[in-house]
């Protein structure tokens, strides 16, 4: 496993997504949440993960129990993240939702402290001033943001009056815009992009036939999966079959390798087996060439042109 350090943080460049924990609408099954998920979390830090994600909203708390249950015993070394919703981000009401996470969790302090999305009736600064309260009593150790366009992830820092360490957005071959408006202002300033459906939900492994079915879980709402998304995708997909093809890996390996190649970002893949969690974990060992890296990027350009953002 490679790391990505900043800010004193040191993260995996492959995490462990959690928003499927305790979440019906992924239709994994009743012993998901009781068994696999936590069998997930422990192989994964195991495995050398050290980012683990998750968030208040995840399953109404549930993912964060099922996170915090799966690391006890194993808290050392491990980067907890979660996620404030701003719905009213004032000091009393966001003390009140770090500490439920934290309670849920089991934990003393939050590693990463994320905003799970801006508030467009908020200012950054309004938003910032009750997290940088947080990291003053010691609750949480890092601010990140998540869902921030460049202009708000300044504002962010202007407002909280010191580095807000990460983005964490969605970010792949499907969705490539932060390749060039987040991903060259994380490197210049020592920030981290987290990429959340780092594999476009799966439209990455390239398991998705264009005449097959939709997805029967929450990705039947998702474009990507309508006939002309699969359609356009199918160049993106041959690109990629044949960069596994030599480095025999698997499309979806070769899917993460490219985001971790930029250096300055870790992805955040789920997973819905230990051994799919263990394919996504061997894709932090997987580099690719300067030409591979072109070559995918082109592909995702106009994957992005034919579909839209």
């Amino acid at each position: 496993m490679r790391y990505v350090e900043t800010g004193g943080l040191r993260l995996s460049v492959i995490g462990l997504g959690t928003w499927q924990f305790g979440s019906r609408e992924w239709g994994y099954g009743p012993t998901y949440a009781s068994d696999t998920a936590p069998a997930i979390v422990r192989r994964a830090i195991e495995l050398g993960v050290t980012l683990i994600d998750t968030a208040e909203v995840y399953g109404f708390g549930r993912s964060e129990r099922i996170v915090g249950e799966a690391i006890r015993g194993r808290r050392e070394g491990l980067i907890i993240a979660s996620k404030l919703v701003p719905a009213l981000p004032i000091p009393s009401v966001v003390g009140w939702q770090v500490r439920g996470s934290l309670r849920r969790l089991g934990i003393d302090a939050l590693d990463l402290y994320q905003v799970h999305f801006p508030n467009p009736f908020v200012s950054s600064r309004s938003t910032m001033a009750p997290m940088r309260t947080l990291l003053e009593e010691g609750l949480v150790r890092h601010i990140g943001v998540s869902n921030y366009s460049l202009e708000r992830w300044r504002a962010a820092e202007r407002g909280l009056g010191r580095p807000v360490l990460t983005n964490q957005v969605r970010f792949s071959l499907a969705a490539p815009l932060p390749h060039w408006e987040l991903v060259p202002y994380a490197r210049d300033e020592g920030r981290v992009i987290i990429a959340y459906s780092p594999l476009g939900q799966g439209l990455l492994s390239g398991s998705h036939a264009l005449n097959g079915p939709a997805p029967a879980d929450v990705r039947g709402r998702n474009l990507l999966f309508r006939p002309r998304s699969l359609q356009s995708a199918e160049p993106l997909l041959a690109a990629l079959r044949d960069t596994a093809a030599a480095h025999a890996a698997t499309p979806a390996q070769v899917a993460l390798a490219w985001l971790i190649g930029h250096g300055n970002v870790v992805a955040i893949p789920g997973a819905r087996t230990v051994t799919q969690l263990e394919d996504n974990v061997a894709a932090g060992e997987l580099e690719l060439s300067g030409a591979e890296m072109e070559r995918l990027t082109a592909a995702a350009v106009r994957f992005e042109s034919a579909v839209g953002r």
